[in-house]
């Protein structure tokens, strides 16, 4: 195990956010930083009227808010004050530096991200990107070009940035989350099928969406009904999202014996530790978990992302054959599909093992390391 350093002086600016998937893996750098120096002396930097403000000082976490959001892919007024956001963004990013006067900064995707970084890049402050998907943000790639290092979690990202900054660490996961979901899985299954009322001698389909939800996997699920009624000897857990549970909790599929229905969950390890197979969306965050805990699962990718990079996610795990893709205009086929795959066990155990091993256990701290010796090679 590696010790922690003695205590420096360390100043690091962490920017981006807008979406958990931003959000929580910028947490989990910065604890793997304060893990490897105690002293080091973190700032968050995020958009101003984003989830970030509120949720990073709940981790005892500095932050401040930039004026900036993204330009719209519709037609639409709000547009017309994106390039007035970028550049007052740009010198409230200019001020934060020589008010804070950080070591590095790294960019973690997110409106805040561009900015943040690109003032960092024009002061000749080092400066790194993690690109947390396998096909990179445009924002990216155009910071790619100057920035000092870039981290990845996914192999053959050269045809987005220049080979010689890629380091592949993978998508770094919370260490309370990441120990959480190891415990679950190396526990005895029975435990996590009791939390949820279930057999641990039948095999367990999770659904989830996310905490918004996902309208479509809901709909997929609820219109499954006389199938999951026909296989009861596979179990359901539903997660609708709490925005969508009222609308599906009286639904006939809900009140099926064998279906669970929740509007999130509060207890993920358990999830992981009852789960034989996951169906859910392709973000970058629930990939990493999901190939942590090693479980079979069928990536449903919400097509309305930027770059469509979800199914790109998918897609990586598809060649490696330890997940399944199906498409959200395929999403009839979604139930009998999970059926059959819960029901061929090599198949099922192929999937598993195979989303073992693109597993990125040391991400947070690989990504923490680089970002020490990003400063301990600064020669300004």
């Amino acid at each position: 195990m590696t010790k922690p350093l003695k205590p420096r002086r360390m100043k690091v600016i962490i920017s981006g956010g807008g979406t958990g998937g931003h959000i929580y893996p910028a947490i989990a750098i910065a604890e793997a930083l304060v893990a490897r120096i105690p002293a080091v002396d973190i700032l968050f930097v995020g958009a101003s009227d984003r989830m970030e403000m509120g949720i990073i000082p709940q981790y005892g976490y500095k932050i401040k808010g930039l004026w900036i959001a993204g330009f719209q892919r519709r037609l639409t007024l709000k547009n017309l004050l994106f390039p007035v956001k970028l550049i007052w963004s740009w010198f409230q990013s200019k001020s934060i530096l020589n008010e804070f006067k950080p070591d590095a900064v790294v960019g973690v995707g997110g409106y805040a991200s561009g900015p943040m970084v690109r003032a960092a890049i024009d002061a000749n402050i080092p400066s790194m990107i993690q690109e947390q998907n396998s096909y990179a943000g445009i924002t990216n790639q155009i910071l790619g070009k100057k920035v000092t290092k870039i981290c990845v979690a996914y192999p053959n990202m050269d045809k987005f940035f220049p080979g010689n900054k890629i380091i592949v660490t993978g998508n770094p996961i919370r260490k309370d989350i990441q120990n959480k979901i190891l415990d679950a899985v190396s526990a005895h299954r029975s435990d996590a099928c009791e939390y949820f009322g279930l057999s641990p001698y039948k095999m367990t389909i999770v659904s989830m969406g996310g905490s918004l939800g996902a309208r479509a996997l809901n709909e997929a699920i609820s219109d499954g009904y006389e199938t999951i009624k026909n296989n009861p000897e596979v179990q359901w857990i539903w997660q609708t999202g709490k925005v969508n549970f009222d609308l599906y909790k009286d639904s006939p599929t809900a009140k099926l014996p064998n279906v669970k229905i929740y509007p999130f969950f509060e207890k993920m390890e358990y999830v992981y530790g009852a789960s034989d197979l996951i169906i859910s969306r392709a973000g970058a965050l629930s990939v990493a978990e999901i190939c942590l805990a090693g479980k079979a699962a069928i990536l449903v990718p919400s097509p309305n992302v930027a770059e469509d990079h979800q199914t790109k996610n998918a897609l990586a795990l598809v060649e490696e054959q330890a997940a399944i893709l199906v498409k959200e205009q395929e999403i009839s086929s979604l139930i009998e599909k999970a059926l059959s795959t819960v029901n061929d066990k090599n198949k099922l155990e192929d999937l598993a093992r195979n989303s073992k091993k693109l597993a990125k256990p040391n991400a947070a701290s690989d990504i923490a390391e680089q970002i020490i010796s990003l400063v301990n090679s600064d020669k300004r």
